[in-house]
């Protein structure tokens, strides 16, 4: 059963790679093969037949199970698929009819929330709803304070049910390597389309019931009991996380420290919280049920104790894991522990392995997009490591005394915590050695001060800092408050410690992501590290592990370049590499600390392909699409240098340690490339009535034959003063569309001036702008200009070399949920 489970989930995961899905005949015919592979296969062993090795049946088995996984998941993905919001209706308005379905975010901005639609209400003359049954029956809306009814919104709760005007477009993300995927997350949850809301808002209903409306509106009462209790409390989201599982108010600045420190899969529930939630029931329904509730009625005649206290911990898990949202390592406790009591309650004994395969199996067939999250391999991967190396049970624990003279009471403390903490401490080596190389392969890094972190955060959080949280969330608020401050004050203080750990330079250990063949040797070089005494030179396993640590960069050669061009929506950044200099042009666009390209796109990219260190960091000009996210990466990677048209008083400027203005006339050369700034002379920075744009640094980079010009949002008037007076400095291979492709740019004698064979267009989807516009965009194909857009294409690479090689993200990953 265990090999078949396997084999099922490999079928889902071989799936979840596929560029598109097999229609109905496919699959059935497929599972019927299946089916009968599988009877063949069984009723040769019953016969012994003696013309089939037992390994071939053993495979042909196996493939008939990775087949039925396949299958299954092609099943649910049609199953979320069958949905879609036409293409016409997109960017229209339309009014519908449905409930509040998950946990609102708060933020400055407004609400985004989760909606299932009930009812679509056509507005426009001529549409029935007939024509609106297949639209989308789930979104995701944004509820902005600056829309028309604003003042109306209020607080939006789970459950509630309204009637709201919303203008939606299909499900669409940015598509960047080893960026988050939001089509697949959207996928996942159901949501087919994403929207805003626009006006004409109702509230119809304060709650609507139903049980998934009920689960969401406890975690909303419990949330927002917290953050009353405790109002501007800086770890504030991190005790709702331990209580209702929503992460979404805790900063990026905390979570590069907990991730800086390992200790990040402890800022949810986890599984030992959980475990904790199960046992704390079961054993208070024991006590309860020996006892027959202090009353005289047989409770242990009608069900045996334990039996009672095996349902009361499943029951009580199966409540915390619904205040978590269901995510991946609760699904795998709750699953777990399930079987567990299952084979307590019908006096069966599984085994471990058998136990984690069937929690395994039941995460895959409810939700097959879990094999493409990194918490699914960390989860299962760390209690497998734990049954790999035998400390899945703990000892029995024995005071010994030399029998001359009685223990100290000291000693008789030690003697008693001595057996679990090293127990504790050897399972902690064992996972921060067995996951190394998933830490890798996932993350790029490993946390050198876990083991210490992990040593003080697990037993504080576990079993301090969570049982506060959760007593506090559900007392009067009188009483919770101080509850809830003792549990803040706890979190501050480790807080402190974490932020000390990990501001050494020797925190982490960083490398980029491994190869397959690394990874290989890394997994088999733990397993021996890892094994029992008595294997000559386990030491040797450390050593197989060495190409992921030592692992490099790869880097074009002399005189070469690359260039990405980062899918950040509607804005700019450009990331080009030499042999041993890397430039980033730009960072995106940004609305805070927290949301902006430069934690959700560039950082993650910069970590997977282990670079942590800029050159030099140029922004062409302060509009927020181009630097949103310079903090971000000013704050959390080493830059040498910025370069902007920014004003001295810029808060960029000032955070910076070696800055210069742009100014036309630099150059410099890097590994054979060259550098020069051709835009803003330097008298336009004595100007006040220019505005931003008007300062765009612009830079031509050429590597042999070819040139690339980024033009930032440089508009006709700039067009012209560089035509008239470099015109033969702006011939480029690649150009950069200026302003990305709005109706002020890409001006016909700049064109001509340029002679690009191509252009990027780096522009969001649908975006409300409209870039780019349709003359223009019709002006450069005139031209016999080669369009590469962002939106359509995602992240963008060019190999300059003796030709300019173009590869586009979505091409290079082709999913089934991408848009075709």
């Amino acid at each position: 059963m265990k090999s078949a489970i396997l084999a099922f989930v490999a079928g889902v995961f071989l799936l979840q790679l596929q560029a598109a899905l097999w229609t109905w005949p496919g699959v059935v015919l497929a599972v019927l093969g299946a089916v009968a592979c599988l009877g063949w296969v069984q009723s040769i062993r019953r016969k012994n037949l003696p013309f089939m090795s037992k390994s071939l049946m053993a495979i042909l088995r196996l493939s008939a199970y990775g087949v039925l996984g396949f299958c299954w998941a092609n099943l649910m993905a049609m199953r979320a698929l069958q949905t879609e919001l036409p293409a016409q209706w997109e960017l229209r308005d339309v009014d519908v009819v449905g409930v509040v379905d998950s946990l609102p975010f708060r933020s400055e901005q407004g609400h985004s929330f989760q909606f299932a639609v009930e009812k679509y209400v056509p507005i426009e003359p001529g549409v029935d709803e007939k024509t609106m049954r297949d639209f989308p029956h789930r979104l995701a809306l944004s509820w902005f304070n600056s829309s028309a009814e604003s003042a109306q919104m209020g607080e939006v709760k789970p459950g509630q049910r309204w009637s709201l005007r919303v203008r939606l477009k299909r499900a669409h993300g940015n598509a960047n390597r080893d960026g988050f995927d939001y089509e697949l997350y959207w996928l996942e949850q159901g949501v087919r389309a994403t929207g805003t809301v626009r006006k004409e808002t109702r509230l119809i209903d304060d709650f609507a019931w139903s049980i998934s409306a009920m689960i969401e509106r406890s975690r909303f009462v419990l949330r927002d009991r917290i953050e009353r209790a405790l109002p501007d409390a800086p770890y504030v989201g991190v005790l709702t996380a331990l209580v209702v599982g929503d992460q979404r108010a805790i900063s990026q600045e905390d979570w590069k420290i907990f991730n800086r420190t390992g200790i990040g899969h402890l800022i949810s529930i986890s599984g030992l919280h959980i475990t904790m939630i199960a046992g704390l029931f079961a054993g208070l329904i024991h006590y309860l049920w020996r006892h027959a509730f202090f009353t005289r009625l047989p409770f242990c005649l009608w069900l045996p104790a334990p039996k009672a206290a095996v349902l009361a911990g499943a029951l009580g898990a199966l409540l915390y894991v619904a205040l978590a949202g269901f995510g991946i390592p609760a699904q795998r406790t709750l699953w777990m522990l399930s079987v567990v009591a299952v084979a307590m309650w019908t006096g069966r004994v599984s085994d471990a392995v058998r136990v984690l395969c069937l929690a395994l199996g039941l995460v895959v067939v409810l939700d097959p997009w879990a094999v493409l999250s990194p918490g699914f391999y960390l989860s299962f991967a760390a209690v497998a490591v734990l049954m790999y190396v035998g400390y899945e049970l703990a000892p029995t624990l024995q005071i010994k005394g030399d029998g001359s003279a009685p223990l100290t009471a000291w000693r008789r403390v030690w003697e008693r915590w001595k057996a679990p903490l090293l127990v504790a401490a050897r399972a902690q080596y064992a996972v921060t050695v067995g996951l190394v190389p998933l830490s890798f392969l996932l993350f790029s890094q490993l946390s050198l001060v876990s083991p210490i972190a992990n040593a003080i955060a697990i037993p504080l959080i576990s079993f301090v800092v969570t049982p506060l949280a959760l007593l506090g969330s559900v007392l009067p608020l009188s009483l919770a408050q101080w509850v809830l401050v003792l549990a803040h004050a706890c979190l501050t203080g480790l807080a402190h410690l974490l932020t000390w750990l990990s501001t050494s330079a020797l925190a982490i250990w960083s490398a980029p992501q491994p190869t397959w063949w690394m990874f290989a040797l890394a997994v088999l070089g733990c397993a021996y590290l890892l094994a029992p005494r008595g294997f000559p030179m386990r030491w040797l396993g450390a050593l197989c592990c060495l190409p992921v640590l030592l692992n490099t960069t790869p880097t074009p050669v002399f005189g070469r370049m690359t260039v990405t061009a980062f899918d950040v929506g509607q804005g700019s950044s450009v990331l080009i590499e030499t042999a041993h200099h890397r430039l980033l042009y730009d960072t995106g666009p940004g609305i805070s600390l927290d949301a902006n390209s430069g934690t959700r796109i560039l950082l993650p990219y910069f970590q997977a392909r282990g670079i942590q260190e800029l050159d030099m960091l140029m922004i062409s000009h302060a509009d927020s699409d181009h630097s949103g996210g310079a903090q971000s990466v000013l704050g959390q990677m080493r830059v040498k240098a910025l370069s902007s048209s920014l004003p001295a008083d810029h808060p960029l400027v000032m955070s910076a340690a070696q800055t210069q203005r742009c100014v036309a006339g630099q150059h410099w050369e890097w590994d054979g490339v060259r550098f020069e700034v051709l835009h803003p002379v330097p008298e336009i920075y004595l100007s006040t009535k220019w505005k931003t744009n008007a300062l765009s640094c612009t830079l031509k980079v050429s590597a042999g034959a070819h040139t690339l010009l980024l033009a930032g949002d440089i508009e006709a008037t700039q067009e012209d003063e560089l035509v008239n007076s470099i015109a033969p400095q702006l011939a480029a291979t690649v150009l950069l569309a200026p302003h990305h492709g709005s109706g002020t740019s890409s001006t016909t004698p700049f064109l001509q001036a340029v002679q690009p064979q191509m252009a990027i267009f780096q522009v969001g989807y649908l975006n409300r702008f409209h870039h780019p516009k349709t003359e223009v965009l019709q002006r450069y194909l005139d031209f016999g200009i080669k369009p590469l857009r962002t939106d359509t294409s995602g992240a963008i690479t060019l190999q300059f070399g003796d030709v300019v090689a173009v590869s586009h993200y979505r091409e290079m990953h082709p999913r089934y949920w991408y848009p075709h």
